[in-house]
């Protein structure tokens, strides 16, 4: 039976720079060198560490992973009925075909099997309109779970920026279009990842709350299965 693919390297942040603003980053760290390096305040941040520590990463990526088993598990319902008709479809392939049956029986079969796989076909074509569909909505959502997360990072980042009076803060997990840092080197560069991390984590909820909210998450969703059955 298919599997219901959904290709992504894993649920995380990964920051690709478009040319553009690998030439703005060039051009201001250009324009940098004509200052005096002592009148600037320099911090750097590890995005993806944020990003990967953060406690509401790991809730959204729990989530994501229970809508893909979720999605898997409505094609290959999807797959059980075709397998069921397929059989359909053989056994009175092998009933018109049988040299006993008379002339008039044969014909029925025949029909019967004609129906049957003009049936198997539009429904081939349904489950992968359906796997289509379903996939679509899981990039979206990866998507927009990442971009809310990623909102929530740079807001603290920002806010910490202001607070201690950084002048640039630089992401040093970026990566540029050949795979190699964009941040190579800094001298006198602030990190203060784990300050933001701190300020992310401040109000996450205890694992005992976290593993009951799961617990009866998982208790909702049996029951509405158990209803659809």
């Amino acid at each position: 039976m298919p599997k219901f693919l959904f290709v992504r390297k894993g649920f995380g942040c990964t920051f690709r720079p478009d040319m553009k603003k690998l030439a703005l980053i060039a051009f201001t760290l250009s324009s940098l060198a004509s200052l005096h390096a002592a009148d600037l305040k320099f911090g750097v941040v590890d995005m993806q560490k944020a990003f990967a520590d953060f406690h509401k990463t790991k809730d959204a990526s729990g989530k994501f992973k229970d809508n893909v088993d979720k999605a898997q598990r409505e094609v290959n319902e999807r797959w059980s009925v075709y397998k069921n008709l397929l059989g359909e479809i053989q056994k009175l392939q092998k009933e018109a075909q049988d040299p006993i049956v008379n002339d008039q029986t044969r014909a029925k079969k025949s029909a019967e099997l004609q129906d049957k796989a003009k049936e198997l076909r539009a429904l081939e074509q349904e489950i992968g309109e359906f796997q289509n569909r379903r996939q679509g909505q899981l990039k979206q959502e990866d998507l927009q779970i990442r971009k809310g997360l990623y909102d929530e990072i740079l807001a603290v980042v920002k806010e910490k920026a202001k607070t201690d009076a950084y002048d640039f803060v630089f992401d040093k997990s970026g990566i540029s279009l050949t795979t190699v840092p964009v941040l190579l080197y800094y001298k006198d560069a602030v990190d203060f990842t784990d300050q933001v991390i701190v300020e992310l984590n401040k109000n996450a909820p205890s694992e005992t709350a976290r593993s009951g909210r799961k617990e009866a998450g998982e208790s909702s969703e049996a029951k509405s299965e158990s209803k659809k059955k």
